[in-house]
């Protein structure tokens, strides 16, 4: 099996304002494009999933969360499709929760994201990215 089909692992920040609002952004890389998702990125070789979801959260939004107010909440299996529905990715994502940021989010890396927004669970963006679609039913069964 080559190395672009073998399963990475991908990790999902929830972070939710006092206001129960959960931090989305718009993608603007190929790998999603123009969907929403919520900060994440890759865990790296001999990383701590856990640093890796305050890592990414940091070098994508500039908010900073503690390791103890970070929970693993859901793993889901992400498999993407092209339109011919041939298997592209895999991924298994690591989806992490905080409470209670009141942090502004800043957009850190203009080339893969469009902008930050706040958004009511009960009134989410249509197009989401697959790994967030995924975890959004764990999500909604742990709180």
């Amino acid at each position: 099996m080559s190395e672009k089909m073998m399963p990475r692992v991908g990790i999902g920040c929830w972070i939710f304002n006092p206001y129960g609002r959960v931090l989305m952004g718009k993608r603007l890389s190929e790998h999603g494009y123009g969907t929403w998702a919520v900060p994440g990125g890759h865990l790296e070789i001999g990383e701590n999933p856990n640093h890796a979801a305050m890592r990414e959260l940091l070098e994508e939004t500039g908010i900073k969360v503690p390791q103890e107010d970070f929970v693993l909440f859901a793993i889901t299996n992400d498999l993407f499709q092209n339109e011919q529905n041939i298997l592209v990715n895999h991924y298994i994502t690591l989806h992490y929760v905080a409470y209670d940021i009141s942090d502004i989010p800043k957009v850190m890396e203009p080339d893969k994201c469009e902008k930050w927004m706040w958004h009511s669970m009960y009134n989410l963006p249509s197009r989401l990215f697959l790994p967030t679609k995924n975890a959004l039913e764990h999500l909604q069964q742990s709180r």
